[in-house]
C-alpha cells in the first residue's frame, strides 16, 4: 500500500510548486516544448527568472541541458522529452518489463494454487518459488551470496544481542564496497545491469535480515518457535518484496502468512484489479515527473544549481525522493 505520508508529502509539494509558479511569467521557448517545461515546478520559475529577467528573452540555459545530456524524445505524454539521467527509474522499468513482471505473475499463480489446494504449505511453496526466481535472475552465485548472508545473520541472532545484530548487518553491507569483492562479483555477470541488480537486492535483503534477527532477539523463548531458519528463508525470499521492497517486518509477514482465509474468486479478482489500477496510476505519475521535471539533468548542470535558491533545491530533492515512495 502507499504510505499516507508519501501522499501528504506529494500534496504539500504540489501546493508549494503552485505557490512558487503563481504569478511567474514562464513561457515556451523557441522550437516548442523543451526544457522550459520545468516551469511546472517552482524551481524552474526561479531558474528562468535568474537567467532571463525579460520573459520575452530566450533564457541562456535554454537547450543547454538538451545539448549536454541529450534529452530523450518520449513516446508518452504527447511526445514530451524525458530526462535520460534518471538511471534508477529507467533501470527498474526495463527490468520490470523484461523479467520481473513475469516473475510476479508467476508468484501470483503459485499463491492462488496454494490457496486452492494446499493452504498449509503456502509459505514453503512461495519460498521455493522465490529461491527459484532469485536463482534465475542472479545466478547460482548471487543466490549463494543471499543464502550465505541469511545464514550468518541467523547465526549471530542466536546470541540475542541487538547491538551485535546491528553490527553484523553493517558488516554485511560493507562487504558490498570492498574493491576485491566488487571486482569478483562483476565477473559473475555479462553486463553492469545484472551486477547492479545483485547490489540492489542484497542491500534490501540486509534490511530483512536485520528485521528478523532483531525480532528474534526481542521475543521470549516461547515465541521463538515461529522464528526458525526456515521461516527466515520464507521471509527473505518472498518474491514481491525481493528486489526493491516495500519493507515489511517479520511479525507482520508471519501473521499474514498464517492467516487462513476462505477462497473467493470474486474477491480475489477485485483485489487484483484494484491493485493493478493503483500501481498503474502511481507509475504514470512518476513517469510524468520525469517528463516534466528534469531533476537529474538539472542536478548535473552547474549554471541552474548556482542560480537557484536553497528553497528551489529542496523542492527538487523532495520530488526526487518522493518518486519511489509513491509507487
Amino acid at each position: 500500500m502507499v504510505a499516507p505520508g508519501a501522499v501528504v508529502g506529494l500534496l504539500l509539494l504540489l501546493s508549494l510548486v503552485y505557490k512558487s509558479c503563481k504569478g511567474s511569467k514562464c513561457s515556451l521557448g523557441e522550437g516548442g516544448v523543451s526544457v522550459p517545461l520545468l516551469c511546472k515546478s517552482g524551481a524552474d520559475c526561479e531558474v528562468r527568472e535568474a537567467f532571463s529577467p525579460d520573459p520575452a528573452e530566450k533564457p541562456e540555459y535554454e537547450g543547454d541541458i538538451d545539448r549536454n545530456f541529450g534529452l530523450e524524445q518520449g513516446t508518452l505524454f504527447w511526445g514530451l522529452k524525458k530526462d535520460p539521467l534518471d538511471f534508477e527509474w529507467s533501470y527498474w522499468v526495463e527490468w520490470g518489463r523484461e523479467r520481473i513482471l513475469w516473475l510476479l505473475a508467476g508468484h501470483l499463480l503459485v499463491s492462488q494454487m496454494c490457496r486452492l489446494f494446499m493452504e498449509k504449505y503456502k509459505p514453503w511453496c512461495l519460498m521455493v518459488y522465490g529461491m527459484a526466481a532469485c536463482w534465475f535472475l542472479l545466478g547460482i552465485k548471487g543466490f549463494a551470496v543471499i543464502l550465505l548472508y541469511a545464514a550468518i545473520s541467523f547465526a549471530v541472532a542466536q546470541f540475542q544481542i541487538s547491538l551485535l545484530t546491528w553490527m553484523c548487518s553493517l558488516v554485511l553491507l560493507s562487504t558490498l564496497h570492498i574493491p576485491a569483492v566488487e571486482e569478483a562479483k562483476r565477473k559473475w555477470y555479462d553486463n553492469e545491469n545484472e551486477y547492479y541488480l545483485l547490489l540492489f537486492t542484497v542491500s534490501v535483503r540486509c534490511l530483512f535480515y536485520t528485521s528478523f534477527s532483531l525480532e528474534y532477539c526481542w521475543h521470549e523463548p516461547a515465541q521463538k518457535s515461529s522464528h526458525s531458519f526456515l521461516w527466515m528463508l520464507a521471509y527473505v525470499f518472498y518474491y514481491p518484496l525481493f528486489h526493491n521492497g516495500p519493507l515489511m517486518n517479520f511479525d507482520e509477514f508471519s501473521k499474514q502468512m498464517r492467516k487462513q482465509e476462505a477462497f473467493s474468486l470474486k474477491t480475489n479478482v477485485g483485489i487484483l484489479i484494484v491493485g493493478i489500477i493503483r500501481i498503474f496510476f502511481w507509475w504514470c505519475l512518476a513517469e510524468l515527473m520525469i517528463h516534466l521535471m528534469y531533476i537529474h539533468a538539472i542536478c548535473s548542470s552547474s549554471p541552474p544549481l548556482e542560480a537557484v535558491s536553497y528553497w528551489a533545491l529542496v523542492i527538487w530533492k523532495t520530488c526526487l525522493c518522493q518518486t519511489f515512495s509513491l509507487v
